[in-house]
């Protein structure tokens, strides 16, 4: 059977997509799934923390298989992909339509991470818009969250108001995460008992509830 895949994407930057398609595919690994990871990001952030993974953790990438593509040749390295793993990753840019298009309709979720502010919710819209369009599930989760207050109350609200569908996992803002791939590990690598460690196996465990994995 195919992989199936999730593109990761987000309108506005510093939502957080890259540590989030970092972390996940780490979980996954770790749950002996055969994970592929994709960085069509011309910034190359994923592709830097693969490349100490490779140095530091395992020179095979612990069970990651990492390819950078973009442009006409994005669809065509996804189909290779899809044949050798049991599901793919795909790190997006937060511009560049066409390729997050592309990444778009070839996944089988739609993950769109933003922060609990009205200018994250605002931004996320056209994101939701796209995969609307392409006929590609979505959902939204919380992701460097504050402790709980007004404002992120407000948000959730505004987002259950609008029917906007919302992951029940949110993820706090919380070092742990940048803190392990600075090491080229997930956090569930390099403190299995944080609360970060919990909130990743978490989301990893609804997305796979989601898409019947």
């Amino acid at each position: 059977m195919p992989a199936k895949a999730i593109t990761i994407a987000q309108q506005k930057g510093g939502a957080g997509k890259t540590t989030i398609a970092a972390q996940l595919a780490v979980t996954f690994a770790h749950q002996g799934r055969k994970v592929g990871l994709v960085d069509i990001d011309p910034q190359g952030s994923l592709a830097a923390w693969y490349d100490i993974r490779k140095m530091l953790v395992d020179e095979a990438g612990g069970g990651i298989t990492f390819i950078q593509a973009s442009g006409w040749r994005l669809a065509t390295e996804l189909d290779r992909l899809r044949r050798g793993v049991d599901l793919i990753l795909i790190d997006s840019p937060p511009h560049a339509e066409t390729d997050v298009r592309i990444a778009v309709r070839a996944a089988d979720l739609i993950l769109v991470p933003m922060q609990p502010t009205p200018l994250d919710l605002w931004a996320t819209q056209p994101t939701l818009d796209m995969a609307k369009k392409e006929k590609s599930a979505a959902v939204m989760v919380f992701n460097r969250t504050p402790p709980k207050g007004k404002l992120v109350d407000a948000v959730r609200r505004k987002i259950i108001e609008a029917e906007m569908p919302v992951a029940a996992t949110v993820l706090g803002n919380r070092v742990a995460f940048a803190a392990s791939l600075m090491e080229g590990k997930g956090v569930i690598e390099t403190n299995p008992r944080h609360t970060a460690t919990k909130e990743i196996k978490a989301l990893a465990d609804e997305i796979a509830g989601r898409m019947g994995l």
